[in-house]
């Protein structure tokens, strides 16, 4: 989602204590008291105000009595414009603006939170409550705004618990973590005013040069769908959000964003109908169906010529007839322009004009524009002069009308600034936030035995790399309260036990942040003399822990032509290099500490450093797990969710390929540097005793594969039990391998567990030759292990008649 657009935002912060604010109307209901945070609305003259009535009732009844440009009025939404449409020059609620430019109403409002480069929680909160107070008692029919946020790991702004970055959270394998870290967002922005956020990102993520794999689940369909359905749930709770601590979660970006033409953001994705359904449509249709997500976001890509605002094929036959899809659709960020024109990103040219574009998106599905109005303004013009139906309006409103209901905004639509506590709630979260920082974190290397480390045996310790003192949260964060960079982290940990030594290294880039578009790359020379006195630094010490990677910068989503995130390179950017080898030449034990949002080729990195820790982003308790992790605090058991090309050279390097896509490179090795699902441990888990409930099944049937695992190392640890399929012959080629299960297992040393993994219809269907989804009759090879490598799986047969 394009947030090009985010500095020029130059609306002053609002302050709503003045109940007598000349922005608000002197006829305003008693009932709605500015001074009040939670009103309940009791007017129930017309049947769709009246709460006992069903909702369904309720939605039909409204839209019977919504003029025309009411219906387009909810079909629109509000971000950069909030300025001049509806606020003062002081940054309050203006009634007189919101009435001339705004007569009708509006459906959505976007980020309240980033208003003048960002409000606190309390802000937010009363913010929301004057812009809906205003939006209810000044049009006719008093339909509230549903405002949304981005909350891709935390709600982004200011106060809100920061956690690992999607990429990291997918290497916990622990949907039960994910849940609940949702949940906990959700909360905390439910309190702010927040509706709707604009999470999870559902897209398999197949090409690391795209500087978004972040924000993804990672490059497999089945980890992806399982980690999406318990995000959903997270947000949604029971999905009749009576509590007012849930929201309604948007899947993105539908569909295929994942593989773009040659890594970069929002290319074409050129894919045949049965990878499309089979890969990149799990784990929406997983995330409708199973989990009741209710909202879905077109994706800016084309598939097969196809732009998907415009694609009523996938919004309207898959989506909705197919999956049986209830919720509503909403459009990325001026992606509806884009299917006209906008030169500063992606002109798709399949509209001659804006009101073209508007008519094809609503003839796709798309119920709302976002962030501003653009192209749906002309929505009215296309249905009075007989191009559109207002029917088509209405079946797209009566999703969005119901969520409204649903969320109680019609009889509760505040929040109560005085119940927000930000220092309290960010105190509470920290424990979650550090609990999800652990699970992330994934040890590739540990040679001899170098982790974790003994301080009774240090006398010193070097800290050094670009990123040993940054804060690095990765795109789309907020601002929390507490951050602990590594150095802290490992100053908090030996406190005075032994010196902590500090040397930056070199940059990786000079300055800049995520959104800020120029990026600059460090001097040369200046590194140079840098990486100098970071090896005299090392040499005083008796072990160095190497921070390098990427950042915010490096890798990101590139959202213009001057704002770009995608690479051509996966190589260490600058001289990170330089400082390794540099480093290693003291000859001290080294660690090398990894944060980055997309993998990078660690080639020299992987054959010497002894001891490697993949941490991506880890959130807001950066620097205090990885120190728990260092010095044994917490044993490492995440697993990589995508696995690690050697160079882009050897992309696609995804593990779940077909028969006849690796044969080999002349002069070089065409494996991964590491392998999907990998990680290891600093105890030893060992498997035996696969086996089968049943070897033959029919093929609506399911079975049951049993093995045993026993910790026979020295320390109590995590390990996740992986099942993969293989259909031995098939009517179409098929992976050589896929995940269709997993089971995260905790033990002490010389415990042992039976892991049970079904087998059935979901884990053996795909799209066969005739294009339908099913199990076809057959031998499958079942394997189980604990990473995707042949080495560390054993097999058993299952027969399918």
């Amino acid at each position: 989602m394009h947030r090009s657009e985010f500095r020029r935002i130059s609306v002053p912060c609002p302050r709503f204590a003045d109940p007598g604010h000349s922005s608000f109307p002197n006829d305003m209901p008693m009932n709605e008291n500015i001074g009040q945070a939670r009103v309940l609305i009791r007017d129930r003259s017309d049947p769709y105000k009246n709460p006992s009535l069903a909702i369904d009732d309720r939605v039909d009844d409204l839209l019977q009595r919504m003029s025309l440009e009411e219906k387009v009025a909810q079909m629109k939404c509000v971000w950069r414009l909030k300025g001049e449409l509806l606020l003062d020059e002081h940054g309050n609620p203006d009634v007189a603006r919101f009435r001339k430019n705004l007569p009708h109403g509006v459906g959505q409002i976007a980020r309240l939170s980033d208003t003048n480069g960002g409000l606190t929680a309390r802000e937010t909160a009363e913010f929301a409550n004057a812009i809906q107070r205003m939006v209810i008692a000044n049009t006719r029919l008093g339909i509230p705004v549903i405002f949304h946020e981005e909350c891709l790991h935390g709600l982004a702004g200011r106060e809100a618990t920061s956690y690992p970055q999607p990429i990291g959270l997918a290497a916990t394998f622990n949907p039960g973590l994910i849940e609940e870290i949702y949940s906990t967002i959700a909360a905390e922005a439910r309190a702010r005013g927040v509706h709707q956020a604009l999470t999870p990102v559902v897209d398999v993520a197949r090409d690391p040069r795209w500087g978004r794999v972040e924000e993804t689940f990672g490059e497999d369909p089945y980890l992806v769908s399982q980690l999406g359905v318990a995000a959903v749930r997270g947000f949604q709770g029971s999905g009749k959000f009576e509590d007012k601590k849930h929201l309604l979660a948007t899947l993105k970006h539908f569909a295929a964003h994942g593989q773009p033409e040659s890594g970069t953001n929002c290319a074409p994705v050129n894919v045949s109908e049965r990878l499309l359904r089979d890969t990149f449509l799990m784990p929406f249709r997983e995330a409708v169906q199973k989990a009741g997500a209710v909202s879905v976001m077109a994706s800016y890509n084309e598939i097969d010529g196809v732009p998907s605002h415009a694609n009523r094929w996938l919004l309207q036959d898959v989506l909705r007839k197919e999956w049986g899809f209830r919720g509503f659709i909403v459009s990325d960020y001026f992606a509806v322009t884009e299917l006209h024109q906008k030169p500063d990103t992606e002109s798709h040219a399949v509209a001659k004009d804006k009101n073209e574009a508007a008519f094809l998106a609503v003839q796709a599905g798309v119920g709302i524009e976002m962030p501003d109005p653009d192209c749906y303004p002309h929505v009215e013009q296309l249905v009075q002069s007989g191009l559109l139906k207002e029917s088509t309006l209405d079946e797209m409103l009566a999703p969005i009308l119901r969520y409204k209901f649903m969320l109680g905004l019609f009889e509760d639509p505040y929040v109560d600034p005085e119940a927000i506590h930000a220092e309290v709630a960010a105190q509470k979260n920290r424990a979650l936030a550090l609990r999800a920082a652990h699970e992330t974190i994934t040890l590739l290397k540990n040679e001899g035995n170098l982790l974790p480390l003994d301080l009774k045996r240090l006398r010193a310790i070097a800290v050094i790399g670009p990123n040993a003192d940054r804060v690095m949260l990765g795109g789309y964060s907020g601002k929390p309260v507490f951050y602990t960079s590594l150095l802290k982290g490992i100053q908090d940990k030996v406190q005075s036990q032994v010196p902590v030594l500090y040397g930056e290294g070199c940059k990786i880039t000079v300055g800049g942040s995520w959104d800020e578009d120029a990026v600059t790359l460090s001097n040369p020379d200046d590194d140079r003399k840098a990486i100098a006195a970071a090896v005299e630094t090392a040499r005083r010490a008796d072990i160095v822990i190497l921070a390098v990677g990427g950042n915010e910068q490096t890798s990101r989503e590139g959202w213009l032509r001057t704002h770009l995130g995608d690479r051509a390179s996966l190589d260490l950017v600058g001289m990170q290099e330089e400082l390794v080898k540099a480093v290693l030449a003291t000859g001290k034990p080294t660690v090398v500490v990894l944060f980055h949002g997309r993998p990078n080729s660690i080639n020299h990195i992987r054959e010497h450093v002894p001891a490697i820790l993949d941490c991506w982003y880890l959130g807001q308790e950066t620097g205090n797990a990885v120190a728990d992790v260092l010095f044994g605090d917490y044993n490492p058991g995440g697993k990589l969710p995508i696995s690690i090309p050697r160079s882009a050279g050897h992309i696609p390097c995804y593990y779940n390929y077909k028969p006849s896509a690796r044969r080999g490179y002349l002069f070089d090795d065409i494996s991964p540097l590491f392998p999907f699902g990998f990680g290891l441990s600093y105890t030893h888990f060992r498997l035996t005793d696969l086996r089968l409930e049943k070897t033959t099944i029919r093929a609506h049937e399911s079975t049951t594969v049993r093995v045993e695992i026993m910790n026979d190392g020295p320390c109590d640890g995590d390990e996740v039990v992986q099942l993969y399929v293989h259909d031995l012959v098939s009517s179409v080629t098929r992976p050589l391998k896929e995940l269709k299960g997993f089971r995260k297992v905790h033990l002490s040393p010389s415990e042992s567990a039976t892991v049970a993994l079904t087998v059935g219809p979901d884990q053996l269907a795909f799209t066969t030759i005739d294009k339908k989804f099913l199990v076809e009759p057959g031998d499958f090879e079942l394997l189980v292990g604990t990473s995707s490598r042949d080495e560390d799986l054993k097999k058993v047969l299952l027969h399918v008649v």
